[in-house]
């Protein structure tokens, strides 16, 4: 791949093809920035062009554009800062992971669990983003907060993570998705599962830098009212989890 630079406005087209397969289009963004990156296409320090052009360079939307950035994030790539834009830090990957290994019962145990999520939770952040009222609103909010000031502290985020979801299992105004998370009870989260001298903290930390940045889309697509940006966000968010825990079934 090729690309044209403009001294003056940075990169005028990067030579990509436009997103039209089958499956999860962020993925397939996701793949060709960081085939670009790895062949040093755009170099360690430069920054990546704008959500606005890569939305038209792929033809997809700013959802599939930032879900793509988050992938290469957790891959070690790239960084955002705000007023900065997205920088590559690296030409070759580090994955974010929680745990160097983990015992194969309860990566099992994991990835059944995950699986049934992925039939549940993007249907309900659907229905949270048609549905939801002002104190559903209120809640989400205070929730995301919640998680972010726990990931702050360090700690692993497990309860505030699961408040998270269920807060969103609420806002879809229908009680069953909220009585089916609440039964799950914290299992749900697959950190819930790991030994404290399984967990890995220096990949951990970046991990759960991850799935903050996750939980942010999330949430802007349920309180924009985008439903169809909700159920992808959500889909992406647990899909990319249970394809990281699958990958400790080879260990």
């Amino acid at each position: 791949m090729s690309k044209r630079f403009d001294m003056a406005t940075g990169y005028s087209h990067l030579n990509v093809r436009k997103v039209v397969q089958q499956g999860s289009l962020s993925v397939h963004v996701a793949d060709q920035l960081e085939k670009l990156i790895i062949q040093g296409e755009i170099a360690v320090g430069e920054k990546l062009p704008t959500e606005n052009s890569l939305c038209d360079s792929f033809g997809v939307s700013r959802t599939v554009i930032r879900e793509a950035i988050t992938h290469l994030k957790s891959l070690g790539l790239v960084e955002t800062r705000r007023g900065v834009g997205t920088t590559v830090l690296r030409s070759t990957t580090i994955e974010a992971r929680p745990a160097n290994r983990i015992n194969p019962t309860t990566v099992e145990d994991i990835l059944h669990v995950l699986e049934l999520r992925l039939t549940l939770e993007p249907a309900a952040a659907e229905l949270a983003a048609l549905r939801h009222d002002d104190e559903d609103r209120r809640v989400l909010q205070v929730r995301h907060e919640a998680f972010i000031k726990a990931q702050e502290e360090k700690s692993q985020a497990r309860v505030e993570d699961f408040d998270f979801h269920l807060a969103i299992a609420k806002a879809t105004q229908n009680p069953f998705f909220a009585q089916c998370y609440e039964q799950l009870s914290q299992s749900v989260i697959p950190r819930a599962k790991l030994l404290s001298i399984e967990i890995n903290p220096v990949t951990s930390e970046r991990y759960l830098e991850r799935v903050r940045q996750e939980h942010t889309y999330i949430l802007e697509a349920i309180l924009m009212r985008d439903a169809e940006a909700a159920r992808e966000t959500m889909f992406q968010h647990l899909n990319r989890a249970r394809n990281m825990y699958a990958k400790y079934r080879t260990q």
